[in-house]
């Protein structure tokens, strides 16, 4: 890996070339320019996850698809930083990379999305919902198992075209793109966590670097948001102790509540309706305490849901 770069040359920050990832890259190039008056550069990239569209990521590689080549580029020195929606990091980073920070947290909820219905309680017997998240389709299945759910790939405004074309009565996406993009008018039903819990890191923004690069981090982290912070690691660490990916139905969740942080996880079944829950509470001030309340709540979801489960979970 190249040498950190002390100089005022612009940064380069790695970005899908998506309008929603290239709207994440922009804000935080902009972040950037305002807070360190550097100015700071975009390399746009395709990434093996924006071409694979015609199967389901548990299928062919997770979500470290979107992140690959933008830390390639990276490790290359062609480029300084990546932005992240960090529902797509994987929970472990390859050796030599980081998390320098992670901004404060949009609206991480869920959407429904319809043309013609204001809800999902709405939707006729049979209808078809698109989605191609396995945490989105089983707990839609716990709530609805007379819902018709057929994959959905693409960025936002591809899943959009295709609901409009017909393929589908509705669509379920997170809310803080669509709201990133001003399509908040797209939004029929805003779920809540009790009705659809989000995934780890839903709605938050998180800048990698590598780790070579102390000088760089000291900066970013001044751009860290605490609270949502912790959040978000509690919420992975849940998903990193049950060894999550995309083949895993997992939903994991914190919000704050009058400075206590309310821990909540879901854990599905690939061949039943099903759910099991845990949930835990606590006031974490530091990553390893947020950490700590992640693997407590991954530990009961194991306990509740058995060796059963958890081998079928391993087979799907």
């Amino acid at each position: 890996m190249s040498a950190p770069d002390t100089s005022s040359t612009p940064w380069v920050i790695a970005t899908r070339e998506s309008r929603l990832a290239l709207w994440q890259a922009e804000h935080v190039r902009d972040l950037l320019q305002a807070r360190f008056s550097r100015s700071v550069n975009l390399l746009g990239m395709t990434t093996k996850g924006d071409q694979i569209l015609d199967r389901a990521l548990s299928k062919v590689g997770g979500k470290g698809l979107f992140v690959k080549e933008l830390e390639v580029a990276l490790e290359e020195g062609r480029a300084d930083l990546a932005v992240h929606s960090l529902k797509d990091v994987p929970m472990e980073l390859p050796d030599g990379f980081e998390l320098a920070c992670v901004l404060e947290r949009e609206d991480p909820r869920d959407a429904f999305v319809s043309p013609q219905y204001g809800s999902l309680e709405e939707l006729p017997a049979g209808a078809v919902v698109g989605t191609s998240s396995l945490r989105r389709l089983a707990q839609l299945r716990a709530m609805r198992p007379d819902l018709t759910i057929e994959p959905l790939r693409g960025n936002l405004d591809t899943r959009l075209r295709k609901l409009d074309e017909g393929q589908y009565a509705a669509i379920i996406l997170a809310a803080a793109g669509l709201k990133r993009l001003g399509l908040s008018s797209r939004i029929r039903q805003v779920l809540s966590p009790d009705l659809m819990l989000p995934a780890a890191g839903q709605g938050a923004l998180g800048i990698e670097i590598c780790r070579n690069h102390p000088e760089l981090h000291d900066k970013l982290a001044t751009l860290t948001h605490k609270p949502t912070w912790l959040a978000v690691l509690a919420e992975r660490a849940v998903s990193r102790s049950l060894g999550g990916s995309c083949s895993m139905p997992l939903a994991a969740f914190a919000q704050w509540q009058d400075g206590v942080l309310h821990l909540e996880a879901r854990l599905g079944h690939p061949d039943q309706p099903g759910l099991v829950k845990a949930s835990l509470s606590g006031q974490p001030d530091s990553a390893e305490q947020a950490d700590a309340m992640g693997v407590a709540v991954a530990a009961e979801l194991k306990q509740l849901a058995g060796e059963d489960w958890l081998a079928a979970l391993c087979k799907a």
